[in-house]
């Protein structure tokens, strides 16, 4: 029962965190470490469980309807491991990122703990059924990490992040109803075994939707670039380096399970994969901001990831080496994105900015910063010793053992040569971040000298610390890979449907190492002869030089879905408006509809149909408006911190009157807190705008049925 124990616990500290944090801050603060640190040791033990030979499996048969059923195996075992550890560091460090920065750290403590609950459960998912259910929650836990600081920018991405999970969710979810009537079950090992079922094409390609747009990958990458700028820091590095993931991890169930021998697939997916490669490296080339840089960068490597999982499906059985490569680079990519999301977060919260043009020599004289971001950058670059060398080198090594068995000179040579340049695309960005950080001077003498004065006094003890844990493994794992990134990767031959993954790689040989090398000598080209003579002058700094028309959201996405299909669905209504009424007509409609209608028509035209009956109906909306919004100003105060100018009216109308006094009663017996203030000003229920005030609302209430719903789910599974 430990998985479903590590399910429960983000769901008790969602709601005893912010509850705690009411009167003591502090309290919150501990609350939350207590519950990421405690989770990370049930995952450490459940992997050495794992490693020792047991799998567990745990169903709850008829639960939610279709009932819901877990697995923990070798990969599942390691990524929940994995994603405890991120989330661990990533909240220690939210503790002096919210103290110094941002508002409203309960609302970002529950739904965190929220998110944490919906990604283990998408890992230890066992059917596509149990990872839906899990990963409609994570999306819409995961919403208020976007809309966080709501602001416009925050709030459009927000709109853009959660379109994008909610439409292609719903894709998924066709998907999987097409699946079922295929296959006859969603269970992972049904999929497999329906492997070679030629009408399972379809129904696989339409659940592809809802995972391929949380991994990122073109052209479903709309939300990535712009949702992981105006998050926080440390939410970042969750959404960059464990989010993707969960996208991954449909990704790989649906190619090398269900789809496994379909090489048309998987020639398209390798299309795919190399496209989200190459132009999330040529954004981040172009990108003047820090965490869009960054974010950037994490849609190229899911680019890589997805070239891995698509070389295993073409080679087959033979693809085991490919199939490491992926596991390895998403491991690493995981680790790495943590590492560099957390020194972003550093630079933010003592320089409030992330453009590169002013955070010109922010990082010179911080030696605790420029060491762990000099290794984050290495590491993204696949500089040989540290961990992304060596995902890349496996993935590199499956292109070519691909490229080998068609026959040599080809398509997939040639597409060894795209992944070679799009590596070199990443040592590109990051050395002009890296440069721009640590070595250039700020054209702003006072700016610079404030930035010296900080000296990496910035931050805290636990800060500093995070940081430098964060780093360690990027070294671990790549200086010793065969010792211990291999032995990681073999445990997940099971999940990914192959009998061997990867075998002793000569990762430091002389062919490895030119292709490594390659690839540096690629980006050091690009950054000299590109960036700094097209992209940067000595006056105007970095300049944003890509076109704004070649928006994919603006240019396609928003123009078909807010223009074309509602002009196309008034067209098409209009035009059945006009069809004369026949028997045509009345065989499309179904009957039960037909006679509700014709029933309504002929009501009379009495008192009661047409002023009493409307009337209850305005009555019974108005006192559920108001309902909701007194519950909503009721939990905005129980959770939010304390807001000095937000006041009831008493005069409102009458309801108003009536849970005025209701509450003021609860104020006095001391079931509400003090702060719970009064307004005098009349008809006026915000401190902000109706923006602020509706999504502050609805994040809180929302937060409150997830947690009530999984909470019950739990309890009707006996736990």
């Amino acid at each position: 029962m430990i998985p479903v124990i590590m399910l429960l616990i983000p769901l008790i500290g969602a709601a005893a965190a912010p509850l705690a944090g009411l009167r003591k801050p502090a309290a919150r603060e501990v609350l939350l470490r207590l519950f990421t640190l405690a989770e990370l040791a049930l995952a450490a033990g459940l992997f050495i469980r794992v490693r020792q030979g047991a799998d567990l499996v745990i169903g709850a048969p008829g639960l939610v309807g279709m009932g819901l059923s877990f697995r923990v195996d070798g990969f599942r075992a390691l990524y929940a491991m994995l994603a405890c550890f991120m989330w661990a560091m990533a909240c220690q460090f939210s503790l002096q990122y919210f103290a110094g920065h941002g508002s409203h750290p309960g609302r970002y403590a529950c739904f965190t703990l929220i998110t944490q609950c919906g990604v283990l459960g998408v890992f230890f998912s066992d059917d596509l059924y149990t990872t839906f259910v899990f990963f409609e929650i994570m999306s819409i836990a995961s919403y208020p990490w976007v809309a966080h600081e709501e602001t416009k920018g925050a709030m459009r991405a927000a709109a853009t992040y959660l379109g994008v999970s909610v439409a292609c969710g719903m894709v998924t979810l066709m998907g999987m109803f097409l699946c079922w009537r295929e296959v006859g079950s969603l269970s992972f090992d049904a999929l497999r075994a329906a492997g070679d079922n030629p009408a399972a094409v379809l129904p696989a390609c339409l659940m592809l939707v809802g995972y391929a747009a949380k991994a990122g990958m073109v052209p479903l990458h709309i939300w990535l670039p712009k949702a992981h700028p105006v998050a926080p820091a440390p939410a970042s590095a969750l959404l960059s380096g464990m989010l993707t993931k969960t996208g991954i991890f449909g990704v790989v169930v649906i190619a090398l399970n269900l789809l496994g021998e379909n090489r048309v697939f998987g020639n398209v997916l390798l299309g795919i994969g190399l496209v989200t490669m190459t132009l999330g490296a040529v954004l981040g080339v172009f990108s003047v901001n820090l965490k869009r840089t960054l974010a950037c960068s994490s849609l190229s490597q899911i680019g890589y990831i997805t070239v891995g999982i698509s070389c295993a499906l073409l080679l087959g059985h033979h693809g085991g080496l490919a199939a490491a490569g992926a596991v390895a680079h998403m491991v690493n990519h995981s680790l790495l994105k943590l590492c560099l999301f957390l020194c972003a977060g550093a630079v933010y919260m003592q320089a409030h900015t992330l453009d590169l043009n002013e955070l010109r020599g922010y990082g010179r004289r911080k030696m605790l910063l420029h060491i762990v971001f000099l290794l984050g950058a290495l590491g993204l670059m696949g500089v040989p010793g540290l961990n992304g060398y060596t995902g890349k080198t496996m993935i590199h090594e499956g292109l070519v053992e691909l490229a080998e068995d068609a026959g040599g000179f080809g398509a997939y040579r040639l597409c060894e040569w795209v992944f070679l340049f799009a590596a070199g695309l990443t040592t590109a960005y990051m050395l002009k971040l890296y440069i721009c950080l640590f070595w250039q001077k700020n054209p702003d003498r006072e700016r610079q000298a404030r930035y010296d004065g900080m000296n990496g006094r910035d931050l805290t003890a636990r800060s500093a610390a995070v940081l430098a844990f964060s780093a360690v493994p990027l070294v671990a794992l790549g200086a010793l890979p065969n010792r211990l990134l291999l032995p990681l990767t073999r445990i997940c031959a099971g999940f990914f449907n192959r009998p061997e993954l990867g075998g002793e790689v000569a990762f430091f040989s002389r062919t490895n190492l030119q292709g490594g090398g390659i690839s540096l000598l690629i980006g050091a080209a690009v950054y000299l002869l590109f960036v700094r003579t097209v992209l940067y002058n000595r006056e105007k700094g970095y300049m944003d030089r890509w076109p704004r028309g070649l928006d994919l959201e603006e240019l396609f996405y928003r123009p078909v879905f807010t223009r074309f299909l509602p002009w196309a669905g008034c067209g098409i209504a209009a035009f059945l408006d006009r069809i004369p009424q026949s028997r045509l007509v009345s065989e499309w409609i179904p009957k039960g509809v037909t006679a509700v209608f014709i029933g309504m028509d002929r009501l009379p035209e009495s008192k009661a149909v047409t002023k009493i009956l409307p009337g209850i109906f305005v009555a019974f909306g108005r006192i559920c408006d108001e309902l909701a919004d007194h519950i909503a100003l009721f939990w905005r105060e129980l959770f939010l911190e304390s807001r000095e100018d937000l006041q009831r009216s008493r005069n409102h109308n009458g309801f108003t009157r009536m849970a005025w006094a209701a509450e003021e009663g609860f104020r006095r017996v001391g079931l509400l807190p003090e702060r719970y203030i009064r307004r005098r000003a009349p008809d006026d229920l915000r401190y902000g705008t109706w923006l602020t005030n509706a999504i502050s609302f609805g994040l809180l209430l929302g937060a409150a049925g997830i947690v009530a719903a999984i909470l019950y789910v739990f309890i009707r599974m006996g736990v």
